[in-house]
């Protein structure tokens, strides 16, 4: 298998920072990243880090002031963006592109977890029609974090006032230009105090311009409003479309006569997303450790989403130039019988025929693949290669297909 790349607006309460039910009004979105704005020269060109509060549950001797933002993570608590993104076709002056808003919301705050939806909409509140985007996302979020991590905001910085979601804030702008050596030129403007915005790190704008190697099209996040939530511990969602974290799922590789399992873990702590890949793995404790895991923040992890949405075929099952699906058939993952839409196309040369069969899930967000990470869900169920003799079976030589996939985070099914 192919492994993915992981409104009503109100009057802003002049008592923002101490009241819990206050909710920004509809906002000026914050100019698009060009970095022309900053009122300081830029520092050298050093990564810069913000530091992370280190892992470890709270203690009576805690304090709300000694508390991480995800320590005091309340139900309400949300954010959205306006999001863009753009693709080129070499040759043509047409591309696709996808744009509407992203929110993030706590559901359920039950120690260790805070529980997020992910929805990306149209700018009317509706859902949106492309296939990896149509659906509302569960995110669990673990309140400590199991080691000290840090967001690295790479590139040039400088400082600088701005007005978002009709509030002022101190900030930074981090100009990351790669373009010289055929590199994107990423943009990110992040608040200096995250305060209610803890849930991205702060984060007010993000922009990445593709360059390079007949690279063509940009992605954008631009904050629009916040709210607050308040006490209460919510209801805690089931994960059945999960987006990842919480989850596992098992991969199958018969490669030159060598079988093998690869598992992935999904977590997130902290505000950060976390993958990590094992082999030959155990069901007793599908997940139990995620040192040395892949950290992505929560704020890329939703930008990536918007770039895989463009960078991926539009409709579903991704039918590609000079194929077509050739039948409907079941794929049996463990116990679960997935309805698969089946693809077949020669492969390679030479005098003896081969032929590949791609297996796709038919609705990648039916029934049948409910607790599935979305990444594997937008990819093969099974890709293989047959070697097709004139007479007789054709004969598997190299072949990936999904093994299985399970929670490993106590969700709210009964």
């Amino acid at each position: 298998m192919r492994r993915p790349l992981f409104r009503a607006p109100l009057l802003l309460c002049s008592a923002l920072l101490l009241s819990t039910g206050c909710e920004s009004m509809k906002p000026r979105a914050v100019s698009p990243s060009d970095g022309t704005t900053a009122t300081e020269p830029p520092d050298a060109s050093v990564p810069i880090q913000a530091s992370v509060p280190d892992a470890g549950a709270p203690t009576p001797e805690d304090t709300p002031a000694t508390l991480s933002p995800w320590q005091r993570a309340r139900v309400g608590d949300r954010v959205e963006y306006a999001f863009s993104a753009h693709r080129g076709r070499p040759g043509s002056d047409a591309g696709v592109g996808v744009a509407g808003h992203v929110a993030l919301e706590v559901v359920a705050v039950q120690a260790p977890w805070a529980w997020l939806t992910v929805t990306f909409t149209d700018d009317q509140g509706k859902p949106l029609a492309h296939p990896r985007l149509s659906q509302p996302r569960v995110l669990p979020m673990r309140l400590e974090e199991t080691q000290p991590r840090k967001a690295e905001h790479r590139g040039q910085r400088s400082t600088e006032q701005t007005t978002a979601a009709g509030r002022t804030w101190d900030a930074s702008r981090f100009l990351d230009d790669r373009r010289p050596s055929d590199g994107p030129l990423q943009n990110r403007l992040y608040a200096t105090e995250p305060g209610p915005l803890y849930l991205t790190h702060g984060l007010l704008d993000a922009s990445t311009t593709l360059s390079g190697f007949g690279a063509s099209g940009s992605q954008q996040l631009t904050l629009v409003s916040f709210r607050q939530g308040s006490d209460g511990e919510g209801t805690v969602p089931v994960l059945d479309h999960a987006w990842g974290p919480g989850t596992w799922y098992d991969v199958r590789q018969d490669l030159s006569g060598t079988s093998s399992v690869r598992r992935v873990c999904l977590g997130a702590e902290g505000g950060f997303v976390l993958r990590k890949e094992l082999t030959g793995p155990s069901g007793d404790a599908p997940c139990a450790d995620f040192q040395d895991a892949e950290t992505t923040p929560l704020e890329e992890a939703v930008l990536h989403a918007v770039s895989e949405a463009v960078s991926q075929p539009q409709q579903w099952p991704p039918i590609t130039a000079g194929t077509a699906p050739s039948r409907r058939d079941t794929f049996t993952v463990g116990q679960h019988p997935v309805p698969a839409t089946v693809f077949e196309a020669p492969a390679g040369e030479g005098a003896e025929r081969r032929v590949q069969v791609t297996y796709y899930a038919a609705e990648p967000w039916g029934a049948a693949l409910q607790g599935l990470a979305d990444e594997a869900r937008f990819t093969p169920l099974s890709d293989a290669v047959f070697r097709a003799p004139p007479k007789g079976k054709r004969v598997a030589e190299d072949a990936t297909a999904l093994a299985g996939w399970g929670k490993w985070v106590k969700d709210g099914a009964k």
